[in-house]
């Protein structure tokens, strides 16, 4: 397997065997590394891996960072993919290649108060390159990678794509504030206006507010859900 190469003001470090990326990575964020870290575990089965941010902003506007880095990801999977490969995203950070669920993207920070500076945020990105069962039709809804045509791809390349397209978006959302993202993720959500259960409730999914929070509507009532309760604990 080949060293991914990272763009200025990223760094990367590997991983093997059972240690979760992801796990790593926010235990030497809260340790105080550098922002731009990208710990990597890229196997035959799996490409897993997570972002370490310094959010200068308050928490609830930096879980932007989630769909900052699903865009990134569909950028990146569609300048490597055939061009008939589609790629959407769901609210709580689900991944989906043709339909269907692909792997996820989580988030945990360095604190849960809302309005609040985290200090660190973590993005960490966990992808299927092959299905591993022995009965594929258990699971319909469930995909990987190379089962969507995408058997060429280089998951190395997808990493260090992932990284530039996420880089452009972070100075994107930096420069243009959440309007220009807003935009270009609206076209990459999936599930808007379908009904859904979610957190006890269930009703219609009718978007995101300027901060991504979603917007469900239950009878004559809409709810407001923070992105910030996607947040995970780590362990």
């Amino acid at each position: 397997m080949s060293v991914p190469s990272f763009p200025p003001l990223m760094s990367g470090l590997a991983v093997e065997g059972a240690i979760d990326p992801f796990e790593k990575a926010c235990a030497m964020a809260a340790l105080g590394c550098d922002a731009g870290l990208i710990v990597h575990n890229v196997t035959a089965n799996h490409l897993l891996a997570a972002l370490v941010i310094a959010p200068e902003v308050p928490l609830e506007d930096a879980m932007a960072m989630v769909p900052v880095c699903g865009v990134g990801f569909q950028n990146a999977l569609g300048a490597l993919a055939p061009p008939e490969v589609a790629v959407h995203l769901e609210w709580a950070g689900g991944l989906r290649i043709n339909g269907a669920s692909c792997g996820r993207l989580r988030v945990a920070a360095g604190g849960t108060a809302p309005d609040a500076e985290p200090g660190w945020l973590v993005v960490g990105l966990e992808l299927p390159l092959i299905q591993i069962t022995e009965r594929p039709g258990d699971a319909p809804d469930q995909t990987a990678l190379y089962d969507e045509g995408c058997a060429e791809v280089d998951p190395v390349g997808l990493l260090e794509a992932w990284a530039r397209h996420t880089l452009v978006w972070i100075n994107r959302w930096e420069d243009g504030g959440p309007k220009v993202l807003h935009a270009e993720w609206r076209g990459l959500a999936h599930g808007i206006g379908e009904h859904i259960t979610l957190d006890g409730r269930s009703g219609t999914y009718l978007g995101v507010d300027d901060r991504f929070g979603m917007l469900m509507r239950e009878g004559e009532t809409t709810h407001l859900i923070p992105l910030s309760t996607r947040l995970e604990t780590p362990q």
